[in-house]
């Protein structure tokens, strides 16, 4: 599923409270930072990304030519509050791209203005027609898959770190993206939430198919197997992912899960216990290469004591993928051994 999207972007925040309200705005600053002008938001939103602020009508003069939606709200619909927003990019000449449930089209007056002015509404959470079911067969290539403890603490960024150290040290790789955002700054995937249920294995096998021996598919992961939920998505990923090594994710100080505070997030014991029990039905030789922790919120003497205190603890490389340094090269090495 290859995209050919407009850019560059005007990234709207919307009405934000959180960094997280606003990920899909934050993985393309990171990821996707020359495809970025800007960012345009609502007056009660309390998040920004330090980007130049930029009306759309600012923003198309200095060759913006769509407005992304930048938050992923739960359950994936349009707030009314956003529509003149919207309405207003459109009439300064801007397309509008968008990662939620929810169709642009669906809306009858973005619907109308996008007719009248001539401009495009692209959903990029739109899996594609005729979608197998799994067939649980082994692929050749390699796999890495990120999993995590909860949602929206890093499975994302550590793929695409991973994919970006493989690539760095002259191995064939990829990155496959499964949600919007993975999506937007990939120019291709499959929207795994997306998917009806019975066909996300047969997607994920469609996404990652038979390759070289020597070429890596490193998968993004969703949601959680923990997560009361998104745990259908998660499991239908792994199984069809057929994942070679897997690498769990977790962020340092969460121990409730996100938006769900009446249920307990996994010790990283439990979660590569469960994920490997559970990735040996499709795979049997799966492995835990190592974790992944997102220490955003730590000092740098903190996160390093973290990192340490963890890695011996599990016996396994434990590193922060935005940091980088020893411990995430050692991270790599332990996902590429045999």
């Amino acid at each position: 599923m290859s995209l050919v999207l407009p850019y560059p972007y005007l990234l709207f925040l919307a009405d934000a409270q959180t960094p997280s309200d606003a990920k899909t705005a934050f993985g393309l600053r990171d990821w996707a930072a020359d495809r970025v002008l800007g960012e345009f938001a609502l007056p009660d939103c309390k998040v920004t990304l330090g980007l130049p602020v930029l009306s759309p009508e600012e923003a198309q003069a200095q060759g913006a030519r769509a407005l992304v939606i930048g938050v992923a709200v739960d359950g994936g619909g349009l707030s009314d509050a956003w529509i003149p927003a919207l309405v207003q990019a459109l009439e300064a000449g801007l397309d509008i791209v968008s990662g939620m449930h929810a169709a642009l089209g669906d809306i009858p007056v973005l619907r109308s203005a996008a007719a009248r002015l001539g401009r495009r509404l692209i959903d990029v959470r739109r899996p594609p027609a005729g979608l197998p079911v799994g067939t649980g067969r082994k692929r050749s290539g390699k796999r890495l898959l990120t999993v995590g403890t909860d949602c929206a603490l890093g499975k994302k960024y550590t793929a695409l770190a991973l994919a970006r150290a493989f690539a760095a040290r002259g191995l064939d790789a990829d990155f496959r993206a499964t949600g919007q955002t993975g999506i937007l700054i990939a120019g291709s995937g499959l929207p795994m939430d997306a998917v009806v249920a019975d066909f996300v294995a047969g997607a994920a096998e469609s996404l990652s198919p038979d390759a070289a021996a020597d070429h890596w598919d490193v998968i993004e992961g969703q949601g959680s197997l923990f997560h009361p939920a998104y745990a259908g998505v998660s499991l239908g990923l792994l199984h069809g992912s057929q994942p070679d090594v897997i690498v769990v994710c977790h962020k340092v100080g969460r121990d409730r899960m996100s938006g769900y505070p009446d249920f307990a997030v996994p010790s990283l014991a439990e979660a590569i216990e469960t994920h490997l029990l559970m990735a040996r039905r499709t795979n049997p030789a799966v492995r835990c290469a190592g974790i992944s922790l997102n220490t955003a919120r730590l000092s740098p003497t903190e996160a390093a004591a973290v990192l340490h205190d963890e890695g011996v603890r599990l016996g396994l490389p434990c590193a922060d993928p935005i940091r980088g340094g020893a411990e995430f090269e050692r991270l790599v090495d332990a996902c590429l051994s045999a």
